[in-house]
């Protein structure tokens, strides 16, 4: 006797039109972290849970510092659970730089403006819809899922996934796998055509100090020990190095992906890879970022008065390394500073890496493709970090996917943490409708 799967539940046109509504309120909610908190957004997160039949369970780290963790029962009882997860913070705006007031939610030109429109109130709202479409619907997914709506991410998660592992880690017992940002949106490869990176690693973060201890004195007298000479010839070296190419497994894949749907015979084993990889045009720019380990300088502190000497000068700097290669980075930098110059860790957090296979991934490229027949999804390296990093220490299996489509002239990288942030209408729809396939073949 043959078994088919259950057909899948498409999304109601009621859970398309309210994504929008979810998101716009959402960005209403000013979150900025450091400078307010996420209780009153939590809040109003477990409200709209509730109104579906939803329960859900709102955990403090701090006054404040809220997170919210629910369950949906899945089909499939013998399966682990699969963790959805989005953060409810995001990053300050300054009103006089945008078009909008950042915090209005306005609707305008297709898109809805503000603060947290791709990072990540989007996928938020989009977590929210397809839940109560579920709950509505009497729908259920393929296995149990766990949602969480996470604070502080912006700031390294240190009261939200990071705390919630450490401290209420049976609030996320029996899962297995979890999806969150970081990949699953639409890069335009040509005219017609998308690539969907589909997050399968991330590179490690290894925020540190510098501090140079020199020699305090006059300003107008000599001084061979001068810390702000040393502190900033120090960073000159390290923002001026270029770290050499290491090309790992999900970046290797996609650029061969990418390779074989333009028609471009490529070489990635190739002495001279930078001139191979300049054949695959704008891709290849795309993907710069995640080619090597990277490290910026991006704050100085130094003296009290003009014609003082000081006797030490700080400054942080913003180091990143791809999976296996965080030795590699330490050690670049150690032999980048002068003798007077000492590190020391601000925010050291791991790179991570999974295969791009299984059940998981194969319904996330089929929820993708079933919306997008000319989307083709790719694994994907993220050149920063997310809340994943936590989750990990839990040994469940992490990937970024969000399912969004966008317009082919928005440049989506530079709307994370940048001016005039929006996200396009139908974009949220898309995101909706894949969200509700992936959970019902997941």
């Amino acid at each position: 006797m043959s078994t088919t799967a259950p057909a899948i539940v498409p999304a109601s046109e009621e859970a398309q039109r309210e994504v929008v509504d979810l998101c716009a309120e959402l960005i209403r909610f000013d979150t900025s972290n450091p400078t307010s908190d996420e209780r009153a957004c939590a809040d109003w997160v477990v409200a709209r849970l509730a109104e579906a039949g939803i329960a859900s369970e709102l955990v403090e780290s701090a006054p404040g510092r809220a997170n919210v963790v629910a369950r949906i029962p899945g089909a499939d009882t013998s399966r682990g659970a699969l963790l959805v997860h989005g953060h409810l913070d995001v990053v300050p705006a300054d009103a006089a730089e945008w078009r909008v007031p950042p915090f209005s939610g306005e609707i305008r030109d297709g898109y809805l403006w503000g603060r947290g429109a791709i990072d990540m109130k989007d996928t938020v709202a989009v977590m929210l819809a397809t839940a109560r479409h579920f709950a509505r619907t009497g729908t259920r997914p393929a296995r149990e899922i766990v949602l969480a709506f996470l604070a502080d991410e912006e700031a390294g998660g240190k009261f939200g996934a990071h705390w919630l592992v450490e401290h209420r880690p049976e609030l996320f017992a029996g899962v297995t796998e979890a999806i969150g940002e970081g990949g699953g949106f639409s890069y335009a490869l040509d005219d017609t055509r998308r690539l969907y990176p589909i997050e399968n690693a991330q590179r490690g973060m290894a925020w540190m100090e510098l501090t140079a201890a020199g020699r305090a004195g006059h300003g107008s007298s000599p001084n061979d020990e001068n810390a702000v000479t040393d502190l900033a010839e120090s960073l000159t070296r390290i923002g001026r190095h270029t770290f050499p190419v290491r090309l790992i497994e999900p970046v290797r894949a996609l650029l061969a992906e990418a390779a074989r749907l333009q028609g471009v015979d490529l070489d990635l084993d190739a002495e001279d890879l930078e001139a191979e990889l300049a054949k695959l045009g704008h891709v290849a720019d795309f993907m710069q970022v995640v080619l090597r380990n990277s490290a910026n300088p991006t704050m100085f502190t130094a003296g009290y008065q003009t014609n003082v000497i000081p006797g030490r000068a700080t400054a942080r700097v913003d180091g990143r390394f791809l999976p296996g290669h965080a030795q590699e980075l330490i050690d670049t930098i150690d032999a980048l500073l002068l003798p007077s110059v000492s590190r020391e860790w601000v925010n050291h957090d791991i790179a991570m890496e999974t295969s791009f296979d299984g059940p998981l991934v194969d319904a996330m490229c089929a929820a993708v493709r079933a919306e997008d027949p000319d989307g083709h999804p790719v694994p994907y390296c993220n050149p920063g970090g997310t809340d994943a990093k936590a989750f990990t220490k839990l040994d469940i299996r992490c990937f970024g996917f969000k399912g969004l489509k966008l317009p082919h002239d928005l440049d989506y990288g530079r709307l994370f943490h940048g001016v005039d942030e929006r996200v396009p209408l139908e974009g949220l729809r898309f995101g909706v409708r894949v969200m509700t396939r992936l959970w019902q073949d997941c």
